[in-house]
């Protein structure tokens, strides 16, 4: 019997790695091939496109992995759908579930030198969390449970740890680390705070922001507290140690599902 697999985008959204909405084509970077199937910067759609939170469902025809997400090719009933997700044990011809989906048009992949028309990002499991879709064994088929970290709701990318050192705290009368920034969130919405940390993940040009992950030792995983998110305008890379000034949000909705419990925005960086 066959299964639909529930697949998910996790770090597109917080995550389309570096790629984004524009109408520009660019070389594929170097080391990743694009197979001979895919076709150049498709003209602009003409089927029904799926309603945002909606779901798309096809048969998988092609997969173009760049980790650490997966650009999928579903035959539908309405055609040929392209779909971003993270990456998963995926087997051609074989049925793909894309939940929570989000639209976005003309969205160019510097990585693989591309425009594609329309391509949907999408997350693991339904809304509902209800993981049944799938087998037992499907990439993500149990929900995570939010604690007090950063995923409120499914779509948010869980927090992992990247086993960085303890790092000196930022200097100044606003400057916190980042567990003291979840302890202190709701007292500190809407003000300046300053913190130091290592990039653990970097997405650029999401939604016209850079999304930049930082870890400085401090927080626990077990309840999301180890990693803050903030937004910029800055291009840093991983492994950088920086020091971000930004404004604290909470229970920020970026849309899709993609709500984040605590988020520095319009963050100034100095490395």
């Amino acid at each position: 019997m066959r299964y639909p697999v529930a697949i998910s985008f996790t770090v597109l959204f917080a995550a389309a790695c570096a790629d984004k909405a524009d109408s520009k084509g660019r070389a594929p970077a170097a080391g990743v091939q694009v197979p001979a199937s895919a076709p150049a910067a498709a003209s602009a759609a003409t089927a029904a496109s799926v309603a945002p939170g909606g779901t798309l469902t096809g048969t998988l025809r092609e997969q173009i992995p760049v980790g650490p997400y997966v650009y999928v090719r579903l035959e539908t009933a309405n055609g040929d759908e392209w779909a971003a997700v993270n990456e998963g044990r995926l087997t051609m011809g074989e049925p793909v579930t894309v939940y929570n989906v989000m639209k976005m048009e003309q969205f160019n992949s510097p990585t693989l030198g591309r425009t594609f028309a329309r391509i949907y990002f999408g997350m693991l499991t339904p809304p509902s969390g209800n993981a049944g879709a799938g087998p037992a064994g499907a990439p993500g088929a149990s929900p995570r449970t939010p604690g007090a970290g950063a995923v409120t709701t499914v779509g948010t990318p869980d927090a992992i740890d990247a086993r960085v050192g303890r790092i000196a705290r930022a200097t100044g009368t606003n400057a916190h680390t980042i567990s003291e920034l979840w302890a202190q969130k709701s007292a500190l919405v809407g003000k300046t705070i300053t913190v130091r940390g290592v990039v653990v993940k970097f997405n650029g040009g999401v939604m016209g922001k850079n999304w930049i992950h930082l870890q400085d030792g401090s927080g626990k995983v077990a309840d999301g507290t180890i990693d803050l998110t903030a937004t910029s305008q800055s291009t840093v890379a991983v492994g950088d140690t920086v020091t971000v000034t930004g404004t604290v949000r909470t229970n920020k909705d970026f849309g899709a599902g993609y709500t984040y419990a605590l988020v520095v925005e319009e963050a100034k960086v100095v490395r």
